[in-house]
């Protein structure tokens, strides 16, 4: 295994599957989960914690929609996909899921691929909005035992934060903001964690927010090997983002 770690990319045939509602659940006030299943699923593919699926709905023209959202959770065997929805917009995937009732039809296409993030990583660092928690979670849970890791993220108020069940080495700091496209709240706990060598931080927020906390980082002399950015949307645009930053 090298010293520096890598991105591997995978691609996966980007399938169209139409899939049931099986249940919906109120994680907190902002945050719905849209429990989704179906025989279509079979073959059903997310090999890393960040993939993004479409999610594809009726918009307010009566034409459809697709928006990007991550697979907080795959059960296979039970032929589930689990999807969270930060609700901090009324946008036509919000309105629909928001909408949305057990038995009915939900459309979801992709991933078109993962990026798998590899190499001699000894802890981790996962910043964030709510928009990234589901990823971050996901992370947070799949990594190996004991493993240290320390997530910030940024929430409206203390009824967003959530417990996130794991056998890592979790710290889990919250930081409670009004305005979502301000960096301040997340770069104030970012100034006060070490970054010991072999350190990965992983950053998504509102693009110029994670393109500050990426501009601090390096700024502090964080390799940008060990780490990655991504503007998961972009104030004043809709469906707008910037992957990688």
């Amino acid at each position: 295994m090298t010293d520096m770690p890598r991105i591997r990319r995978v691609r996966h045939d980007t399938l169209r599957r139409n899939l049931t509602i099986a249940r919906t659940e109120r994680v907190t006030p902002q945050m719905l989960r849209l429990t989704l299943e179906g025989p279509e699923l079979e073959g059903f593919v997310s090999a890393s914690p960040d993939d993004h699926i479409k999610i594809i709905v009726p918009d307010a023209s009566g034409e459809t929609a697709m928006r990007d959202y991550t697979p907080r959770r795959h059960l296979p065997e039970a032929r589930q996909l689990e999807v969270d929805f930060a609700l901090h917009d009324a946008g036509p995937a919000t309105k629909w899921a928001l909408a949305a009732q057990v038995g009915d039809t939900a459309t979801i296409a992709g991933p078109r691929g993962s990026q798998i993030i590899e190499g001699n990583i000894e802890r981790w660092v996962l910043v964030g909005d709510e928009t990234a928690l589901p990823s971050i979670a996901r992370r947070i849970e799949e990594l190996p035992a004991a493993m240290p890791v320390t997530s910030l993220v940024a929430v409206a108020d203390a009824g967003e934060e959530q417990e996130i069940e794991t056998n890592a080495d979790h710290v889990a700091l919250w930081t409670h903001r009004s305005d979502p496209a301000d960096p301040a709240p997340l770069r104030r706990l970012l100034d006060r964690i070490a970054l010991p060598p072999r350190t990965f931080v992983w950053i998504a927020a509102e693009a110029s927010v994670a393109r500050a906390l990426r501009d601090d980082l390096t700024g502090r002399g964080h390799p940008k090997e060990w780490l990655k950015a991504a503007g998961y949307w972009i104030a004043g645009q809709a469906d707008g983002s910037a992957k990688d930053l």
